[in-house]
């Protein structure tokens, strides 16, 4: 009886092993690309800022491991909301027409006070060469690239008319980078376009 207990209990363990993956395995997410840049950049800015770590530069770090744990908690997805009193353009997965003209990213129009649903993935915005991103140095039109688990909140200050990011560090993706539209618009064209209607899951 002793036996069979044991065999039990090592077929049970040999069974385990073979079909459920090891709980020493490496998690998939730290293979992803933004895994790999938002640990960088929170490596990066703990070495620049040394012992005495500046107030600004704490709320980055604090912003990039909120981002960090989404990732590893599985959100493999952006989150896009507007408040900027206009249209806001942002970026999602493109259609298989605009893969095969070399775009990875397709634009959609959000209305002011809308947010992108759960799971639809909000990869960036885009921002046109008349408007002004507070803490930006630009002059044309740019794109800005979010990671996976950011929730973006871009908010026009009332004060200055600029837009603000609520982004540590914004990732400005230029016209000439592939698979990036970034067409030579105003912010009165991008106003002028029916707002995309999103109903939730994968660029739904």
């Amino acid at each position: 009886m002793k036996f069979l207990k044991i065999a039990l209990v090592l077929a049970v363990m040999l069974a385990n092993l073979v079909i459920a993956q090891p709980s020493w395995a490496d998690p998939s997410y730290r293979k992803s690309p933004d895994y790999i840049e938002v640990t960088k950049t929170i490596d990066k800015l703990q070495k620049n800022a040394g012992e005495s770590v500046p107030a600004d530069v704490q709320r980055q770090i604090a912003e990039l491991e909120f981002q960090k744990a989404a990732i590893e908690s599985g959100t493999n997805w952006g989150q896009c909301r507007n408040e900027t009193g206009g249209n806001l353009a942002i970026y999602g997965t493109g259609s298989e027409e605009s893969e095969n003209s070399g775009n990875k990213n397709q634009l959609y129009f959000l209305a002011n006070g809308q947010t992108t649903p759960d799971q639809w993935d909000c990869q960036g915005i885009y921002v046109p060469s008349d408007v002004k991103v507070s803490g930006l140095d630009k002059t044309n039109a740019v794109a800005i690239k979010i990671l996976d688990g950011t929730q973006l909140l871009a908010k026009k200050n009332p004060d200055t008319s600029e837009v603000e990011l609520n982004l540590p560090s914004p990732k400005v993706v230029t016209s000439e980078e592939k698979k990036w539209f970034v067409p030579n618009v105003s912010q009165a064209f991008v106003n002028s376009r029916i707002p995309n209607t999103f109903t939730g899951g994968e660029n739904g």
